[in-house]
């Protein structure tokens, strides 16, 4: 018999279809980002825009628009993503395409990632990595057995992913390639393939990892520095250099909220990728950790989620799932790694915190996709339940 949601008692099965949990992890981690936003960007958005609270009013605007997204898609049914896979898929690809296109496309820092319309600018590669993730999940469904029978089954979601991948590599977007890809890799491992497939998919994807970076010099340069940033410190070197600053300034309690210096023009970027760099100064090791800890419970939920959805039969849901999990985590992982010098510099915002409009909205639908699994999960165990069908 399938077990029932372990945190959700027997007596409460019909009336509790909303995880709280994970709702007020995510919400914190929202109003944390818009408080750290309003502190990180004041000098630079009075240096650019002659007003202190042009990027804090902003993002404002832009958590009422994840808001209302959040709540359509919530009420979209868990199935329509299933039925609507290769649509997504499509989407995902034209999107990614349509950014290349000279005319269409914004060019800021010597990257072509978004798509100006009006005042907004959206990032199609934000869009594409929850619909790339939908599609395999669908596909994982449909040919579960295949994928863990055969090298055909387990290499037809791989090509897809490649030709995502070149596209995102033209922006160039080298960190959510390896985002998606990761989340990919995570995916099928945990629909069933066998174990010499994946061996085989990581060294292909590390190899190709190592031919992309050394092809191109300026990822060669963040490389080196990541390595050393010190022997580079006005160069290939600043960003981290400065954000490591940032966070030996913020020793166990921080300087406070407000009273940050890297964000005066040392360090760039202070309220988009390097946001948590600027919160870490401010309020120090203790704070640190306990952003690390609500992304950790965020993250513990959504696979918790997708581990009982698996339980109970739900596979699409639980797969949809787990590739949320992995998109969220193996993000704000990498941002975390980049601002702290583990890992090469990447432009990765933090999920629900950094400033970003595309990442902001598509982040709350993935939130707002995960509680509706919940929600149709608890159904069905207490429909179960109900029939006998659980001990």
């Amino acid at each position: 018999m399938s077990a029932m949601p372990e945190s959700i008692p027997n007596q409460k099965l019909v009336s509790v279809r909303f995880d709280r949990g994970l709702c007020a992890a995510a919400v914190s981690l929202v109003l944390l980002g818009l408080v750290m936003i309003a502190s990180a960007s004041v000098d630079v958005a009075e240096a650019r825009n002659s007003d202190a609270f042009h990027y804090v009013q902003r993002h404002g605007i832009f958590i009422v628009l994840a808001m209302i997204s959040a709540v359509i898609a919530y009420c979209i049914p868990i199935d329509w993503w299933k039925r609507n896979a290769f649509l997504l898929l499509c989407i995902a690809l034209f999107l990614l395409c349509v950014v290349l296109i000279p005319g269409l496309g914004k060019t800021v820092n010597g990257s072509t990632r978004w798509i100006s319309l009006g005042g907004l600018n959206i990032q199609p590669s934000e869009i594409a990595k929850l619909f790339l993730v939908a599609y395999l999940a669908s596909y994982l469904v449909r040919r579960h057995e295949e994928v863990q029978s055969s090298w055909w089954g387990f290499t037809k979601p791989m090509l897809v992913l490649s030709v995502a991948a070149l596209f995102l590599l033209a922006e160039p977007d080298f960190g959510a390639t390896v985002v998606i890809g990761c989340a990919f890799v995570g995916m099928i491992f945990l629909s069933g393939a066998r174990l010499s497939q994946f061996i085989v998919l990581i060294l292909i994807c590390v190899g190709l990892v190592v031919l992309m970076v050394f092809t191109q010099p300026y990822r060669v340069a963040r490389l080196t520095g990541y390595r050393d940033p010190w022997a580079d410190q006005f160069g290939a070197g600043y960003q981290l250099t400065q954000s490591l600053i940032a966070f030996g300034r913020g020793e166990w309690f921080g300087v406070g909220l407000g009273n940050s210096v890297q964000k005066q023009f040392y360090l760039p970027e202070a309220h988009t990728d390097f946001v948590f760099a600027i919160f870490a100064e401010e309020f120090g090791l203790l704070g640190t950790l306990l952003l690390v800890c609500l992304f950790a419970y965020l993250i513990y939920r959504a696979f918790d989620i997708a581990r009982q959805s698996e339980k109970v039969g739900l596979l699409f849901h639980a797969f949809f799932a787990y590739g949320i999990a992995m998109l969220i985590g193996i993000q704000a992982v990498i941002n975390m790694g980049v601002n702290m010098g583990l890992l090469p510099t990447k432009g990765l915002t933090l999920p629900l915190v950094s400033y970003g409009g595309s990442s902001l909205i598509v982040s709350a639908v993935a939130i707002a996709i995960l509680l509706r699994i919940y929600s149709d999960l608890i159904q069905v165990t207490a429909h179960d339940i109900k029939e006998g069908r659980h001990v």
